[in-house]
């Protein structure tokens, strides 16, 4: 006669569910705040998206549907704001990605003084997006700042208001955004380039390769997925820029470097309009969830090539 197996012996059921039940116990400190404070906030949001909750009203708030998005496709507005987002999100990432490749490179070789010059390009990273904003507002300050002043000094002309003029808001606001994201670009890549083996390079080398045709075939293969990691969320995160822009234009002049975030802001907080901006930030939402998926397939499909 078979003795039966005791309850709790290894590889039996009880086991393996009281050991999935301790991995829950185990990931839940992690999970509630995500929960908390990221899937709530947002599941609140698209419920609130679908009814006409304003700021000041006493009568409750009522469930109207779809009308908030209705409304939305017929907003020249914020189809505006949305095409100047865009604009904004590649205006900076491009550039980003290409000045932090070339420091990347730099700061790889073995320079004198490179440690130091590894520290200062990470300053603006460590800098809060308030305080860029504010010290590049004094950059472009029309009567005092720096840059008009080096203007005025080489006999350039008078300089010019650049956060005011229509013309010139939006590039001198992608400067800004392009000197503050480049850091964590710069980081990312120069530790792909170090975990390189530099034997690939010599072996290239002593085949006749020169420095671009070394590039082609060994770094850049090399750095590759984390140059398409970085550019997709460098990408997201400029496209849901806030602070930054707000801090140097608020939006403006006329509206020329109002982003889709800082317009949903204003449709809360200025017009009390909480339903109709809930709706904005879905559909920033599944842009952003869009991105995310062309980036994840795109990773996927890559994976299965190398493979």
């Amino acid at each position: 006669m078979t003795a039966a197996k005791r309850p709790g012996r290894p590889g039996t059921p009880g086991r393996r569910v009281f050991g999935d039940r301790a991995a829950w116990f185990l990931v839940l400190p992690a999970l509630l705040p995500i929960l908390i404070l990221s899937v709530g906030p947002l599941l609140y949001g698209i419920g609130l998206a679908f009814t006409d909750a304003q700021s000041g009203r006493t009568r409750s708030t009522q469930w109207i549907g779809t009308l908030n998005f209705q409304d939305l496709l017929h907003d020249t507005l914020f189809w505006d704001s949305f095409r100047i987002g865009l604009l904004w999100a590649v205006g900076v990432t491009v550039p980003q990605f290409l000045l932090a490749l070339g420091l990347a490179l730099l700061l790889n070789q073995n320079l004198r003084m490179r440690w130091l010059a590894r520290a200062l390009a990470i300053i603006p990273w460590a800098m809060p997006e308030v305080v860029v904003g504010i010290m590049w507002r004094l950059v472009y300050n029309p009567d005092a700042g720096i840059l008009n002043e080096t203007i005025r000094d080489l006999g350039l002309g008078d300089g010019r208001d650049w956060l005011t003029g229509l013309a010139t808001a939006l590039p001198a606001v992608i400067l800004v955004g392009i000197w503050a994201g480049m850091p964590q670009t710069t980081v990312a890549l120069l530790a792909g380039l170090q975990n390189t083996p530099h034997e690939l390079h010599e072996a290239a080398a002593l085949d006749g390769a020169g420095a671009w045709r070394r590039f082609r075939t060994v770094t850049w293969p090399a750095i590759k997925p984390i140059a398409l990691a970085i550019s997709a969320l460098n990408l997201i995160w400029n496209f849901n820029s806030f602070a930054l822009v707000y801090v140097l234009t608020s939006g403006g002049p006329g509206g020329r470097t109002r982003l889709p975030m800082l317009f949903a802001y204003e449709e809360a907080f200025r017009y009390g309009q909480f339903g109709y901006a809930a709706a904005m930030g879905c559909v920033m939402v599944a842009v952003v969830s869009v991105l995310l998926a062309f980036f994840l397939v795109g990773r996927l499909n890559g994976g299965d090539e190398e493979r």
